[in-house]
């Protein structure tokens, strides 16, 4: 007999869209989705941090992934897409342009980041992923909160 061919192990992400590229995160790490408004905003916090959100009484820090990331600011200020993680035993909330999917990909077929990416979004990035409609940035949860680790931060988890 011959045996089942080896199946290549893989993780899901969870999707979305910032500055017109596709990001993903592991989804083990996302707690919700949703859309909502940034409640509170933080005086002489780190840029990237847009504000404050009340999470069913929990207050987390709003992270603007295109800020995050090194992308232009958007100016709106309309209803945001949220993706709420836990890191570190804390909740933070990602502000995205857009939800995109939960989707599996193979571990084997993340390749190490392009040359291509640079400055912020080089240090966030774990690998691409070469997808159907086009590259997957895998993006490392501890590299985008190790990035905030300003006061504001430091204040919340005591």
């Amino acid at each position: 007999m011959n045996a089942p061919p080896a199946v290549a192990p893989a993780r899901l992400f969870c999707t979305f869209v910032v500055a017109g590229r596709t990001f993903a995160i592991a989804a083990a790490a996302v707690t919700e989705v949703f859309r909502g408004r940034v409640t509170t905003t933080v005086p002489r916090g780190p840029a990237a941090i847009r504000g404050l959100l009340n999470l069913r009484g929990r207050i987390v820090p709003a992270i603007d992934m295109r800020r995050r990331l090194g992308f232009e600011a958007d100016p709106r200020d309309e209803e945001l897409h949220v993706v709420v993680v836990a890191g570190g035993g804390e909740a933070y909330s990602l502000l995205v342009d857009a939800i995109a999917d939960v989707v599996e990909i193979p571990l084997g077929g993340i390749e190490p980041p392009t040359a291509a990416a640079e400055g912020a979004t080089a240090e966030c990035i774990e690998g691409v992923h070469a997808a159907r409609g086009g590259l997957v940035h895998v993006l490392a949860l501890e590299a985008i909160l190790a990035g905030l680790s300003g006061t504001t931060l430091e204040r919340k988890t005591r």
